[in-house]
């Protein structure tokens, strides 16, 4: 199994970007998102629990979780069920959510050392909002986010397609082989992949397979990122 050490010793271009999903990264929303996503579909007729929930849309976008579902039930979903599901994952995420030990450090200490950094997520703007400002993120992000429902609008998808990673990469002026992502989902570490740029497969808890099939090396630590990376902290 590739550790994220390994994988970057492996590059042989400079970092320019650091790019970071949302969930399961910087805050801990997974397993709530997935209780939340369980009693909704639930009410449409599919008896799913959150267990079964995260296994099976862990880093999927809303629109394939709702092509998935109708799938499975054999009809379309209600036209109010994208925000309707919405409005219960915001009041959730307000109430409940915490941040991923070591994120808000990591981002701070990128920032210090002057490394160039944005989060890409197939969350809402409104999810993301409400996650980072419960966790005192929001003043670090800023308009630094990106989220799939921007590539829908313009015709595109989110992860596991590639697109949303490129459009942070051109946000910020950097080619993609400039550029490491920071991921803990299959759909993510494929999209990285995609995008031609080097994946971190964040995995705290389990041995993180699933991401190495995908390319991605493995690190289990938030906290100690900066380091992993190689930067001079607070000589920016």
């Amino acid at each position: 199994m590739m550790t994220a050490s390994e994988v970057l010793a492996l590059r042989d271009q400079p970092i320019d970007l650091v790019i970071f999903d949302c969930d399961g990264v910087l805050i801990d929303s997974e397993g709530l998102a997935s209780i939340v996503l369980s009693r909704e579909l639930n009410g449409l007729g599919w008896m799913i629990t959150p267990e079964e929930c995260e296994t099976a849309f862990l880093g999927t976008s809303l629109r394939d979780i709702i092509r998935r579902t109708e799938e499975a039930i054999g009809r379309p979903v209600p036209v109010d069920f994208a925000p309707r599901f919405s409005a219960a994952m915001v009041k959730a995420l307000s109430e409940e959510v915490g941040a991923i030990p070591g994120a808000a450090q990591a981002l701070e200490q990128l920032t210090e050392a002057g490394m160039a950094w944005r989060v890409a997520s197939n969350s809402s703007h409104a999810e993301m909002a409400v996650k980072f400002g419960r966790n005192g993120m929001k003043h670090l992000v800023g308009d630094r986010q990106h989220s799939a429902e921007d590539m829908i609008k313009i015709g595109l998808n989110g992860k596991p397609d590639p697109h949303l990673f490129l459009a942070a990469a051109a946000a910020a002026g950097v080619p993609p082989e400039r550029c490491v992502v920071i991921e803990d989902s299959v759909p993510g570490s494929r999209a990285a992949k995609a995008a031609g740029m080097t994946c971190l497969g964040f995995s705290p808890h389990g041995s993180g397979t699933e991401l190495v099939v995908e390319g991605a090396g493995i690190f289990k630590d938030m906290a100690q990122l900066p380091a992993l990376l190689g930067l001079k902290l607070g000589l920016a």
